[in-house]
């Protein structure tokens, strides 16, 4: 069978930022040995039944994983290779923070077997990052990339823009800063008012303004300019990074492969049989854990994915990346032919205003597509 990816979910953190809509919970005291515990019988348990899988990437993501004592991470990555068949080049990433306790386990969680580390730096400019109610400094950012540099063999940062009052000249020279520091891999996010967090009733009140419309756009092509002059290159509407140093698990999510999601919260697409089954844990983290412990998971729903919907969420997914689609897989994947997905009208349209390419076999977004995705799939998938 092709190979598997593994996502394990942490769901604590040091604080809740107020943009924040993850499943992320704060705790006094973290629970280090009863979660410890639950996700290596959940992990069990989800192996049991998937078999003995090409294994391609583990991602511990949350929350705050570097949270996690190094010792747990070992734990599973060795159940993990113990338990599926991890492909020689197995891709390890773990998503940390800069601040001065979790810098400190950089070097244990090397040796603990991660092999790629996730930054969340967010900003490198201090009134932004307090603003975002971030836990570090700049100072303290720029000491983690160069830290994590000297640590692990592939390295990617994340970073917010379309923040209030951000100009495009402001937003450039703060790139150019962080990809001097580290150039394998950016992972760029928009700010945006989510449900339910600090921002929204700051939004509400208008004592929040986000940059305009145009203004976003700008910004985001300027993204992409810089990295250009770093080498990094636009492979997903979100992502950039070096040829090669694309990151392989979220690779998984966009091309639609099978991937394994455990902890609460977690989320997957699994192949049981002949189904395509998607999976849900439950998002609390203690009553996750009271699951586990009764039954050896932490499940709140299973659903067969029927082809119809296959073909949309593969679309959804695939038109992100760079690359574009490939019919012969999508047909293999979703048991739908492509061009029966599809509204014919809609992509006419969208192939004349130079939005989609249909061609060398394969459909796919141009930038300038990319740019408005949302609103064109919204149209495009029958």
């Amino acid at each position: 069978m092709d190979p598997i990816a593994l996502y394990i979910h942490w769901p604590f953190c040091l604080a809740k930022c107020p943009y924040c809509d993850f499943n992320s919970h704060v705790r006094e005291r973290i629970p280090q040995v009863r979660f410890a515990s639950a996700l290596r019988t959940e992990l069990a348990w989800e192996a049991a039944r998937l078999g003995r899988r090409p294994l391609a990437s583990i991602f511990f993501g949350g929350g705050t994983p570097s949270l996690m004592d190094p010792a747990t991470v070992a734990d599973l990555i060795a159940d993990a290779i113990r338990l599926f068949d991890p492909l020689p080049d197995i891709e390890i990433t773990l998503e940390a923070n800069p601040t001065s306790v979790e810098l400190r386990k950089l070097a244990a969680f090397r040796e603990a077997g991660v092999n790629r580390a996730s930054l969340g730096i967010q900003s490198l400019d201090g009134n932004a990052l307090r603003l975002l109610g971030r836990e570090h400094s700049a100072a303290q950012a720029i000491t983690a990339l160069e830290a994590a540099r000297a640590t692990f063999p592939r390295v990617s940062f994340d970073l917010i823009y379309a923040r209030p009052g951000q100009s495009v000249a402001a937003w450039q020279s703060e790139l150019d800063h962080a990809l001097t520091l580290c150039a394998d891999h950016l992972s760029l996010y928009q700010l945006t008012i989510e449900p339910g967090t600090g921002f929204e009733a700051l939004h509400r009140r208008g004592e929040l303004v986000l940059p305009d419309d145009e203004l976003a756009a700008e910004l985001y092509v300027a993204t992409a300019d810089a990295c250009a002059r770093h080498g990094l290159l636009p492979y997903e509407v979100s992502n950039l990074a070096r040829p090669g140093a694309e990151s392989r698990h979220n690779l998984a999510y966009w091309r639609y492969a099978d991937y394994a999601g455990i902890g609460p919260g977690a989320h997957g697409r699994v192949t049981l049989g002949d189904d395509l089954v998607a999976t849900r844990r439950h998002r609390a983290p203690e009553p996750w854990a009271d699951r586990v412990e009764r039954q050896g998971h932490g499940s709140t729903a299973e659903e067969r994915i029927a082809p119809r919907d296959r073909a949309r969420e593969m679309l959804l997914m695939g038109l992100r990346l760079t690359e574009g689609i490939d019919p012969v897989r999508f047909a293999a994947r979703t048991g739908m032919a492509l061009e029966a997905a599809l509204d014919a009208d809609v992509l006419e349209q969208a192939i004349e205003a130079g939005y989609l390419t249909h061609g060398a076999g394969r459909l796919t977004a141009t930038a300038e597509g990319r740019l408005r995705l949302d609103s064109l799939l919204a149209r495009l998938v029958n």
